[in-house]
C-alpha cells in the first residue's frame, strides 16, 4: 500500500472515530452519564483525533530535484507541476503546505525584512496582516502552478542589508553568497510561505515542509530547533549524480541528525538516477552503478542501505501523468511511498491509537462509576422496600423519620466536602505556579541574559544546560506535588466512603515524566544548533534573540500541555463529587417520594418494588450499550469505511446495531 493510499486509509478511520466519539457523548448526554470531566475527555479525544496532523519535512541543498519529488508523490493528480521545478533555485523559503477549513484556498508570504525584528515564526503566524496573500484557485492548475512560482522570488540587496537578515558572515566567508557585478547580493524575497489548499491529503491532516538549502536553513534558527525536529519523518534528498557533497553532509550532520535521536524517521532519497540511465552501458551496469552510489551514500550518513532509497522523481512524475507502469517501475517511484507508509503512518498510527485507547478506557471507567452508583442506590431501596413488606403504619412512618435524618446528616457532608476541595486547590496552586508561563520566563531569564551578551557567547552550552536542568527540576517538583495530592485525595475520599457511603475513587494521577521528555529533545536540537558553525552566528544580537524566542515559544507548548493534563486531573476529582452528591440527593428524594406513596396506597410498595426491578434492567441496558459503544473504539485494526458508504453511514449503521 502506497504512502497515499495509507493516508487515505487513516483519514477515512480519523473521520469515522469523532463521528462515532459524538454519538457516544450525545448518548451519554440523553442518558446524563456526561459530567465536566467526562465531557472534557470526549473532546480532548475528538479534538486529538480530528486534528491529528502528520508533518513530512524534504530537506535538501538546492538543485537536487527536492520540489519534483513532492510533485511526483503528492500532486500528480493535477496532471502538470504545481511546485516549481524548473532548472537553478526554485524553492528560496521555507514552504509549508497544509489544510485549515477556516482559511479560503491562498498562498501567504512573510517578507524577509521582518527578520530585522525579534519576533519567532510562530509568533508571526498570529499576524495575518504582516503576511502578503494571494488567493489560489485549486480548480486552475495553471493558476496554482503561477502563484506558487512567488516561493522563488528574490531581491537585491547591500552587503550591509544581508549581514542584518543574516545571509552575510563576516567570520566565515566561504559561506557567503556571490556578490553580483553591482555589488548587491542576492536574497530570498520571503521569509515564509504558507500554502493553504483542500488537496485530498492535506485535508487528513498531511502537512508538507519543503525547505531550501544550507544557508537558508541556518538562518533561521526556528526551522533546526523547532519545525525539522517536530516532522514525523525527513526525506533528505541527495543527487544521485554527485552522492553525498560537502554542503549534503552539513545539512545532514548540523540540522538532521541530533545526539540520543534515532534515524528510524530519517529517509534518505538518492534523486535522478534518470541521469545515470545511459545508452551505452547494459541495465545491469546502471543498475550496478546505483547500488554503489547507494552504499557508498548510506556509509558516509551511517545509515542501513534500507533507508537509501534510489528514484527518478523527474520520471516518477512523468510516468503517473502519462499513466505509463513501466516508467513509473524505472523510475523507483513505488519503493519510495511504500518506506515512507511503513516508517511513517505504520508508528504514527500505533501512537494514535495507543492515545486514544488509553483515553476511552479511562472514559469507560468514569461514566461506568456513575451508573455503579445508580445501581448501588436502587439496591439499598429494594432491601429497605422489601423490609417494610407487612409493617404495620407506624414502623412505615418510624421508615420515613429514618431517612429524612439520614438527610439531615448527609447534609453536613457538604462542609467535609468543601474542605477536601479547599485543601485540594491549595496544594494545586502550587503545580499551577511550577507550570505558569511567569514561572518558564524567570527560569529562562538567565539563558537569555547569556545570549543577549556581545560578541561570541561561549559560555552559552553551560547556561543551555543550568536552564534544563532548572526546568527538569520544575516539572519533577510538579510530579512530586501531584504525588502529594493524589495521596490525600486517596485518604480522604475513602473516609467519605466510609462516612457517606460513596464510592469515590481518585482519579489516575497525571504523568508529567513525558513532559521531561520533551525536554530532553528539545534541549538535544538546540545543542546541536550551537556548534562550531553557528557560535559565530550567535555574536549577532537579532540572530540570538531570534533563537531564544524560538526556544520559549516551544518551551511555552510543553508547559501548557502539561498543565492541561494536571487541570482535566483536578476536574475528573471535582466531577466525583459533584456527581455522587447529586445522584445522594436524587436518591434521598426517590426514597421519600415511595414511603408517601406506600402510605397512601396498599399497593404503592409492590409497585415501587416493580419500578426499581425495572430501573435496575435499564441500567443493565445502558452498562451493555456503553460498553458495545466504546467497544467500537478500542483496539483492534484501523476502522475503514466500505468504499460505498460514507463513514456517516457506516457509524449509523453500527449505533442502530447496538441500540
Amino acid at each position: 500500500m502506497s504512502f497515499n493510499e495509507q493516508f487515505d486509509q487513516h483519514g477515512a478511520w480519523r473521520r469515522e472515530f469523532a463521528l462515532r466519539l459524538k454519538l457516544l457523548a450525545e448518548w451519554m448526554k440523553d442518558h446524563d452519564l456526561l459530567d465536566a470531566a467526562v465531557e472534557e475527555r470526549l473532546q480532548r479525544l475528538e479534538t486529538q483525533v480530528r486534528s491529528d496532523k502528520v508533518m513530512v519535512a524534504f530537506v535538501a541543498e538546492f538543485s537536487r530535484g527536492k520540489s519534483e519529488l513532492i510533485n511526483a508523490i503528492f500532486f500528480a493528480g493535477y496532471g502538470r507541476r504545481i511546485m516549481p521545478a524548473s532548472a537553478g533555485r526554485t524553492t528560496m523559503c521555507p514552504t509549508e503546505l497544509g489544510y485549515d477549513a477556516d482559511v479560503p484556498p491562498c498562498l501567504r508570504l512573510l517578507p524577509i525584512e521582518t527578520r530585522l525584528q525579534t519576533q519567532a515564526l510562530m509568533e508571526w503566524r498570529m499576524v495575518p496582516e504582516k503576511w502578503t496573500r494571494i488567493d489560489l484557485d485549486v480548480n486552475d492548475p495553471a493558476q496554482l502552478a503561477q502563484a506558487l512560482e512567488k516561493v522563488g522570488e528574490v531581491r537585491h540587496v547591500t552587503q550591509d542589508e544581508a549581514r542584518a537578515l543574516g545571509f552575510w558572515h563576516d567570520n566565515s566567508p566561504d559561506d557567503n553568497p556571490l556578490v553580483g557585478p553591482d555589488g548587491l547580493i542576492e536574497v530570498p524575497r520571503w521569509r515564509h510561505a504558507l500554502i493553504n489548499i483542500a488537496h485530498p491529503l492535506l485535508k487528513q491532516g498531511l502537512v508538507i515542509l519543503d525547505t531550501p538549502g544550507l544557508n537558508a536553513i541556518g538562518a533561521e534558527p526556528e526551522l533546526t530547533v523547532s519545525l525539522i525536529p517536530q516532522a514525523h519523518a525527513v526525506v533528505f534528498i541527495l543527487a544521485a549524480d554527485t552522492g553525498v557533497t560537502k554542503s549534503d553532509l552539513s545539512i545532514w550532520r548540523e540540522h538532521l541528525i541530533t545526539e540520543g535521536n534515532t534515524t528510524d524517521a530519517r529517509l534518505v532519497v538518492l534523486n535522478k538516477i534518470d541521469t545515470l540511465w545511459d545508452a551505452l552501458s547494459t541495465p545491469e551496469q546502471v543498475q550496478a552503478q546505483i547500488d554503489r552510489q547507494r552504499a557508498t551514500s548510506a556509509e558516509i550518513l551511517g545509515l542501513p542501505e534500507s533507508q537509501v532509497i534510489p528514484v527518478s522523481a523527474q520520471k516518477g512524475l512523468v510516468a503517473k501523468v502519462t499513466a505509463d507502469m513501466a516508467l513509473l517501475q524505472a523510475s523507483q517511484l513505488p519503493a519510495l511511498e511504500l518506506a515512507l507508509a511503513q516508517g511513517v503512518m505504520g508508528p504514527r498510527q500505533k501512537i494514535l491509537r495507543t492515545a486514544v485507547d488509553a483515553g476511552i478506557a479511562e472514559l469507560r471507567v468514569e461514566a461506568g462509576r456513575a451508573m455503579h452508583i445508580r445501581r448501588r442506590d436502587l439496591a439499598e431501596q429494594m432491601i429497605e422496600l422489601r423490609g417494610l413488606r407487612g409493617k404495620n403504619v407506624s414502623v412505615i412512618k418510624h421508615m420515613r423519620s429514618r431517612i429524612e435524618q439520614e438527610q439531615t446528616e448527609f447534609a453536613a457532608s457538604g462542609a467535609k466536602i468543601h474542605a477536601v476541595r479547599s485543601v485540594h486547590l491549595k496544594l494545586l496552586r502550587e503545580i499551577f505556579h511550577l507550570l505558569s508561563t511567569p514561572t518558564l520566563k524567570a527560569e529562562l531569564a538567565e539563558l537569555t541574559a547569556a545570549l543577549k551578551q556581545p560578541g561570541i557567547k561561549l559560555g552559552v552550552k553551560k547556561a543551555y544546560g543550568q536552564t534544563f536542568s532548572r526546568l527538569r527540576e520544575g516539572l519533577q517538583k510538579a510530579q512530586l506535588c501531584s504525588g502529594e495530592i493524589q495521596a490525600m485525595l486517596t485518604v480522604s475520599f475513602q473516609k467519605l466512603n466510609a462516612d457517606f457511603s460513596f464510592s469515590l475513587q481518585a482519579p489516575k494521577e497525571p504523568e508529567l515524566a513525558r513532559y521531561v521528555h520533551d525536554l530532553a529533545q528539545i534541549e538535544r536540537s538546540h545543542l546541536q544548533y550551537l556548534g562550531v558553525s553557528n557560535i559565530l552566528k550567535l555574536s549577532q544580537a537579532g540572530f540570538s534573540e531570534r533563537l531564544m524566542r524560538a526556544l520559549a515559544t516551544r518551551l511555552r507548548v510543553v508547559y501548557e500541555s502539561a498543565l492541561g493534563e494536571v487541570e482535566l486531573w483536578n476536574k475528573s476529582a471535582a466531577s466525583q463529587l459533584d456527581a455522587q452528591l447529586r445522584e445522594r440527593r436524587r436518591n434521598f428524594g426517590r426514597r421519600l417520594e415511595a414511603i408517601e406513596r406506600i402510605q397512601q396506597a396498599a399497593s404503592g410498595l409492590d409497585e415501587r418494588i416493580a419500578e426499581i426491578d425495572a430501573q435496575e434492567h435499564v441500567l443493565d441496558e445502558l452498562d451493555a450499550k456503553l460498553h458495545a459503544l466504546t467497544s467500537h473504539l478500542l483496539g483492534g485494526p484501523l476502522l475503514q469505511a466500505p468504499a460505498h458508504d460514507s463513514p456517516a453511514a457506516s457509524v449509523h449503521a453500527a449505533m442502530v446495531a447496538v441500540a
